[in-house]
Order: structure tokens, then sequence, then C-alpha cells
């Protein structure tokens, strides 16, 4: 079985990070997740991501960095999800299809319930942060 193709983004404002929490009725309902989507055939990543946060969160942003794609397995499927640092173009984040939006400081997202497959992406940020900090 392929890996699906999922872009997710990490909206950084005023220091914060934005995540979502899915909604009930769907795939990991509950977790929160860096929001994204799938990959359409043709679609480029970039393009991709741009794209799912209009739809599912009625803004647009500007992608400034790719972290390191992860593999991972769910019972029922397999991803590779494609993470990338954004900052907000224009609108305000509204949560349009998860069951709700949180604006924190980085160090704060290890506390929530995350989806798994966003565990190693948060990792590789907060890696990313600490030593950005120190230069």
């Amino acid at each position: 079985m392929s890996a699906i193709a999922v872009t997710c983004a990490l909206i950084e404002q005023g220091g914060r990070v934005l995540v979502a929490r899915r909604p009930d009725g769907k795939s990991l309902a509950g977790k929160w997740e860096f929001p994204g989507g799938k990959v359409h055939p043709g679609e480029d990543t970039v393009g991709c991501l741009q794209r799912e946060i209009e739809e599912e969160l009625g803004c647009r942003v500007m992608v400034h960095e790719a972290l390191s794609p992860v593999i991972h397995r769910y019972p029922d499927r397999t991803i590779e999800l494609i993470p990338f640092r954004c900052r907000l173009l224009s609108g305000e984040p509204r949560a349009l299809e998860h069951a709700e939006i949180r604006w924190l400081e980085p160090k704060d997202v290890p506390g929530l319930d995350l989806a798994e497959a966003d565990k190693p992406i948060l990792q590789e940020y907060l890696e990313r942060l600490a030593g950005s900090s120190r230069s």
C-alpha cells in the first residue's frame, strides 16, 4: 500500500503557532493537528497546502520553509505528511472544517493530544526554533 501524500502548515504569527482539533465523525476525531490535507493528482505540495488552508481556515498563507516529511502508518492507511512553516498573508483563520483552532506558544503544543504523524514534525519544529534562538 503506497503512502497518501498529505501537506500540513505550521502557521506562525506573533511567536505562536496554529493548531486545529479534528471534528467528530472524521478519522482521528478529537486529535489536534497542524492543518492541511491530501495532495490531488497533478498538484504540487505548496499549491495543495495553500488550497487546503483556504478551504479549511478561510485564509491565505505564504509558505516560507519546508520541514522533513514523515511517513506514518495508521491502522487503516499510511500517509506521508509533508510539513511547511507558513505565515498569514490575508484573512483571519476560522474553524470551517475543524472542531476548534487555537494559537499556542510552540512550547505548549506537546501538552495536546496530537495526531501521531504530527509528533515528529512538532519535534523538528521545536528543535529548529531552539537552534534559531541560540544563533
